[in-house]
């Protein structure tokens, strides 16, 4: 048995421990079957295969779930017994009834059922015997295999390989199949230069994963003005991932949960993080994981399932209370939510989680609590070095020259209480105005546009001061010299 892979081993392990049934969650029936019948060899079983439609394959015909599992009663050998569709019956009570009732029987003709389906489905009388494997995304050694296969089978030339592999992890090993023959087949073999097809494919594969979007890298902490502190923490853990850091006896980063005024920054840091470790960039849709096709729970771990096989990865979770707003509304809510805590808190896998949050109120205390992210990081409404920082940020990407505009500086003091989103668009106002006029952006422009802009801070002044006393002992500034905004305040109510 020490041959096998890890997932034989696990399945041989837990068959030699005496579970009467294992489950296995998958789409991928055939590279289920391969594993089962790779344990099969480690622990001197054979296999017995059943389905809906085909009943035992020795047998060539339609048998209900009902009947064939009496007709165990007749098999006296070592057996894994691998049924394909019996998780739509397992609800029935009569189907979990003569399940439980064989029991006993399985474990002493050292038999186990074997149940493979894409979806968790398991009746409560049935939880305590039944041993759950989410069989993982292939990793990067079987989809070496799954793309020499295809390379092989078409007899096509492949020089970007473990590029190719990259690209691809995240899939199914079918899904992988699929688009690597597409693309040798389009593009008659398979360089670096396609890799942008493969990727694109993926894109076009996770699209029918209902919680997760997959992201081009984009913003850099460039385009994220002031936030010093996080942009130092960052920068500590950008060597943080990888064997190294293991050897030195550092875990992998968790994550970090960027709490603060709308408007001011945090997805747009969420973002840039991936673009700063090169990272691939995931966005879990907390509302896609309540309102898809599938359910919830499936959802959720489909999601984390495709994050661990993409690692080291960035997973962006924003508005993080806003999707778990229905914890206490449903027994599903509740469920999911514990799933993703037990998953943030436990995982070893190098998913750094980037979460963002506006309202304290809607936070659970448990996610908050130590030991789910790394740090808790409060962004608050910009300082006045930040804020010149914001405007000369948004001049530069609309093709201005900040040192052309003499009044900058000022204009960042006088723009006391806006937010970065609301600098930008104080910027954007002055060139439709300047656009308008047929004339170039001045300090004129700029100012009228400050001018006109209502702070979101007007409306919210109560929220944003009860989410300062919040954080003051419960998260870290994201900016170095917070205490400045505080100085400035003061100076200004003086």
């Amino acid at each position: 048995m020490s041959l096998l892979d890890p997932l034989a081993r696990q399945l041989a392990l837990l068959t030699r421990a005496g579970y009467p049934i294992i489950y296995v969650v998958s789409h991928e029936e055939e590279r289920a079957e391969a594993i089962v019948r790779r344990a099969a060899t480690g622990t001197k079983q054979k296999v017995i295969r059943w389905t809906a439609s085909r009943g035992f394959d020795e047998e060539e015909g339609e048998l209900d779930a009902e009947e064939a599992i009496q007709r165990l009663d007749a098999e006296d050998e070592p057996a894994l017994v691998l049924m394909l569709d019996l998780h739509q019956r397992l609800n029935d009570p009569r189907v979990s009834r003569r399940l439980r009732d064989r029991f006993e029987g399985f474990v002493a003709r050292q038999q186990t059922l074997v149940v493979v389906a894409p979806v968790l489905a398991l009746p409560a009388e049935l939880e305590k015997d039944v041993a759950v494997i989410d069989l993982p995304l292939p990793k990067t050694e079987e989809m070496n295999q799954v793309l020499s296969q295809v390379a092989a089978q078409e007899g096509l030339e492949v020089s970007a390989g473990d590029a190719a592999v990259r690209a691809a992890l995240g899939l199914t090993a079918k899904e992988a199949r699929r688009i690597f023959r597409k693309v040798l087949v389009q593009r008659k073999g398979l360089e670096t230069s396609d890799l942008g097809l493969v990727v694109e494919e993926k894109k076009n594969a996770l699209r029918t994963t209902d919680s997760l979007e997959f992201h081009e890298l984009g913003p850099s902490l460039g385009d994220v003005g002031g936030l010093d502190a996080l942009k130092r923490w960052l920068g500590e853990r950008s060597r943080a991932f990888g064997p190294d850091a293991r050897a030195f006896g550092l875990p992998a980063p968790k994550g970090l949960l960027l709490l603060g005024v709308q408007g001011c920054g945090k997805s747009l840091s969420a973002k840039a993080v991936a673009e700063l470790w090169k990272f691939p960039l995931l966005r879990l849709d907390l509302s896609a994981v309540f309102s898809g096709a599938s359910p919830p729970e499936a959802a959720i771990r489909q999601g984390i399932k495709v994050s661990e096989s993409l690692a080291p990865v960035v997973l962006w979770v924003d508005e993080i209370e806003k999707g778990f707003a229905q914890v206490d509304a449903d027994d599903s809510g509740s469920r999911v939510f514990g799933s993703f805590l037990t998953w943030l808190a436990e995982k070893t896998s190098e998913v750094f989680v980037v979460a963002t949050a506006n309202e304290v109120r809607g936070l659970p205390p448990e996610l908050l609590r130590r030991g789910r992210f790394d740090e808790v990081f409060f962004v608050d409404l910009p300082n006045p070095k930040e804020r010149l920082q914001i405007l000369q940020i948004h001049l530069e990407r609309r093709g201005r020259r900040p040192e052309d505009y003499a009044g900058l500086e000022g204009l960042a003091r006088r723009a006391e209480h806006l937010s970065g989103a609301e600098l930008e668009q104080v910027v954007v106002a002055g060139l439709y105005r300047a656009f308008a006029a047929k004339r170039e952006l001045s300090d004129e422009d700029l100012d009228i546009g400050l001018q006109q802009t209502v702070p979101l801070y007007a409306t919210y002044e109560e929220k944003i001061k009860a989410l300062r006393d919040w954080a003051k002992t419960r998260a870290r500034p994201a900016t170095q010299d917070a205490s400045v905004l505080d100085l400035f305040e003061r100076t200004g109510e003086a």
